[in-house]
């Protein structure tokens, strides 16, 4: 398999790199974060690197690292950076790539360009990253609807969390949309630990057979 997947979220600090990271383990594939925004703790792609399990490699440099935590058209004025969309091209890989954008989908790369933009260009199949925590249900179901507007392909939801059933079955049925699974949060946090949540939550034929 050669497929690459877009990971993305309805807001910032839910979970989707820890999902990323188990997600990119369980393919045995690559992870790419083109633009980080934050660099005085620990990044994205370190993350990444110490849970997902993979060879060295496999954990592709970003185009953009940003210093300050802020939304990357914020950060990059304040470096006197301008992010570029051209550059964030799609690397050639021999395998699975998992892709992971900042933030949600209306975070702006420039004055001019929001992740979503990007992602309609790329057409590649997107995992929406959804906390199952009070508020859930209008973010998440805002956010299928803006890719569906841009013809964006979604595999599904993945909830990321405590059991919420019933929220987790209004979003599914409000955005006729797959559950993909939920990652709980786990304690300890550990390559081992996620890789057998991975395991048991997710049905990887589900999402790598996703339109």
């Amino acid at each position: 398999m050669s497929k690459s997947i877009v990971i993305t979220g309805t807001d910032t600090g839910i979970g989707k790199t820890v999902f990323s990271a188990g997600l990119a383990g369980l393919l045995d594939g690559f992870y790419w974060k083109p633009v980080q925004s934050g660099l005085e703790e620990e990044t994205d792609s370190e993350v990444v690197e110490r849970l997902a399990g993979l060879p060295p490699g496999r954990v592709l440099p970003e185009v953009y690292r940003l210093r300050r935590p802020l939304s990357p058209h914020r950060s990059a004025e304040i470096d006197g950076v301008a992010i570029e969309a051209t550059k964030l091209s799609l690397p050639a890989l021999p395998g699975p790539l998992v892709i992971e954008g900042a933030g949600g989908l209306m975070v702006p790369l420039n004055r001019q360009t929001r992740f979503i933009d990007i992602f309609q260009q790329w057409r590649l199949p997107v995992i929406l990253c959804a906390r199952t925590a009070l508020g859930t249900i209008n973010h998440t179901l805002l956010s299928i609807e803006a890719l569906r507007a841009r013809s964006i392909p979604l595999i599904g939801v993945a909830f990321i969390g405590d059991e919420m059933a019933d929220t987790q079955k209004t979003i599914v049925e409000f955005g006729n949309v797959r559950q993909l699974g939920r990652l709980p949060h786990l304690d300890p946090l550990t390559s081992a630990t996620l890789s057998d949540a991975m395991i048991a939550s997710f049905d990887l034929a589900l999402i790598t057979g996703g339109e």
